[in-house]
């Protein structure tokens, strides 16, 4: 197969798009960032990069803190509008029929309808470019039940998750194999 050379950019794909929430929980902002990625397990933690011109960056700057919370395909319509419309402006949780729900740690609201949803205290900033990169310490999980397999684990083929990539929205194809399988001969 030929290969064709591209200039550097984004090609990693798919990527989860997330719906971020930060801000006081009496007035809380949702942002939609694709840039989000699991960085460390012990301690768990997930990075989110952010441009510092969203009015997203200067809520998490100032409270170091947010919620990763995770859609459903089902809600490509609430993550593509987050993402396209600024909570400078617009109160996105009533336009798009979203509920603020305590969180259990952090001082901003989670999202009710996301099947997850991941507290994250932020640890560092770093300035990378075109975004900045706020890692957040994981400190509290909530998931729906629902979601739950036998051993407690989530089901991705109950979550029905959206992926991100090619600047569309997808969702996962079907399972192939556990991780792990090959060492398991």
């Amino acid at each position: 197969m030929a290969k064709v050379s591209k200039k550097p950019g984004t090609y990693l794909y798919p990527l989860p798009p997330s719906l971020i929430t930060c801000g006081p929980a009496d007035k809380p902002n949702i942002i939609t960032l694709a840039w989000v990625g699991t960085l460390c397990s012990e301690p768990p933690i997930i990075g989110v990069s952010i441009r510092p011109s969203r009015y997203s960056h200067g809520l998490v700057k100032q409270s170091g803190e947010f919620a990763v919370n995770v859609p459903t395909a089902e809600m490509v319509r609430a993550v593509d509008y987050c993402g396209n419309v600024s909570g400078r402006m617009e109160d996105k949780f009533k336009a798009m029929g979203l509920t603020a729900a305590p969180a259990k740690v952090i001082r901003t609201a989670i999202i009710k309808e996301c099947p997850v949803n991941i507290e994250c205290q932020v640890m560092q900033m770093v300035s990378l470019g075109s975004h900045d990169l706020f890692l957040g310490k994981v400190v509290a999980v909530q998931v729906d039940e629902a979601l739950l397999d036998a051993q407690g684990e989530v089901d991705l083929g109950k979550a029905n998750p959206l992926a991100y990539g090619s600047r569309s929205y997808w969702t996962l194809g079907q399972f192939v194999e556990r991780q792990g399988y090959t060492a398991s001969h």
